[in-house]
């Protein structure tokens, strides 16, 4: 496997050989300080180009890096909005173990998506003075009483799709919704309680996959116990947890930030649910 000093040799001498690309810069966790290093963090790098058609006509240009095992054109995906006239990428997986995303993009084009950034090539003069090695634009947002209030009753009123779901032993609609829908609302809440005793100054990553450095480890543990595998006994168990972690969250985050919670809507909502829970499977009436 390639070292990490191989590979942005090998990113920044290409970009001062083509006369094509005028700048070049690293983003993404190799650029962030805060993230935990490891092998398999990806190489997300942007070129500065004039027009991308010439890289996206040239079907070798990228052959330079390395042997790769498969790879991905996002721009080309008819499922994605993309703009390939601007910026164009290819996602490359190498036979190394090294993976690179690497997008060509207007200068108009990237200088309003530079989040996080270390300067590689600058022919031109194009970058700032002073590198972004801040994660400070993912930080955990100070929320106000309508987002908490929104949240909370979005959670509580989902739970009578998921309570219908189950009697009718809806699985897949089920496990969609709790993933797709209550799952959200629940990490959103941690999020917030993170927040709240952090000042709001850290980041969880995407998806939350960084809570666990600052929930305490029951309350992590809790949460992942509300995946579940697809069978009702499970689901409900599933429910039932999310429910109790939900409501403790919320009273928790409602007392820090001087929120004003809505305990009736919570019990009422947990009340229709135990009584869907013991429905017989043949109940003409609810």
């Amino acid at each position: 496997m390639r070292s990490e000093k191989e590979m942005l040799e090998l990113i920044r001498n290409t970009a001062l050989e083509d006369d094509r690309i005028r700048a070049a810069w690293l983003e993404g966790s190799r650029a962030n300080p805060n993230v935990p290093r490891d092998i398999f963090q990806d190489y997300d790098v942007v070129y500065i180009v004039e027009e991308t058609g010439s890289f996206r006509e040239d079907k070798h240009w990228i052959d330079r890096f390395g042997e790769r095992l498969y790879m991905q054109y996002p721009e080309d995906n008819v499922n994605y909005p993309s703009d390939p006239e601007h910026c164009y990428g290819w996602l490359m997986q190498f036979e190394d173990g090294n993976r690179l995303d690497l997008h060509v993009c207007t200068w108009d084009y990237a200088e309003k998506e530079m989040e996080l950034f270390i300067a590689l090539v600058d022919k031109d003069g194009l970058l700032p003075a002073r590198e972004n090695r801040s994660d400070k634009i993912y930080w955990i947002r100070r929320p106000v009483q309508e987002q908490f209030s929104c949240t909370c009753n979005d959670f509580w009123w989902g739970l009578n799709n998921i309570a219908k779901g189950l009697w009718r032993k809806e699985l897949p609609y089920v496990c969609d919704m709790l993933d797709f829908h209550l799952r959200p609302l629940l990490r959103q809440l941690l999020e917030w309680k993170i927040g709240s005793e952090h000042d709001f100054s850290v980041s969880t990553g995407k998806c939350g996959k960084y809570m666990n450095r600052y929930l305490p480890p029951e309350v992590y543990e809790r949460y992942l116990s509300t995946y579940s595998s697809a069978n009702v006994p499970e689901l409900w168990r599933a429910v039932w947890e999310m429910c109790h972690l939900f409501e403790e969250t919320a009273l928790d985050v409602s007392e820090r930030l001087y929120f004003a919670y809505q305990e009736q809507e919570a019990e009422s909502s947990r009340k229709f649910l135990k009584r869907v829970q013991e429905l017989p499977e043949d109940a003409a009436e609810v």
